[in-house]
């Protein structure tokens, strides 16, 4: 296989992998898979990580990420086959994102 061939398809595993997040998260749900709220929630982050609060959101973010990662049997193994549902918190609801 071609250099390039190897390449693409890493890039196009990479982005179906980010596309599952998004998925796992349920956004998809939570928008009705509207690409423009979607995206424009992908731009507020951006906006938030390029702020003076971008360290503190980025800790909190990647901090509830491995907590739901942890708590996803599938993706404790490190299974690339992870189920597809709602990351949900202790509590019962769904995880928000720092205001």
């Amino acid at each position: 296989m071609r250099t390039w061939q190897v390449e693409r398809r890493k890039r196009t595993r990479h982005l179906i992998e980010l596309g599952g997040l998004v998925v796992k998260a349920g956004i998809v749900e939570l928008t009705g898979d509207d690409r423009a709220t979607i995206l424009g929630a992908l731009l507020w982050m951006a906006d938030k990580l390029q702020s003076d609060q971008g360290e503190h959101a980025r800790e909190l973010w990647a901090a509830k990420g491995k907590q739901a990662l942890e708590a996803d049997p599938a993706t404790h193994n490190g299974s690339p086959n992870a189920p597809q549902g709602a990351l949900v918190n202790k509590a019962g609801g769904r995880s928000g994102l720092c205001n």
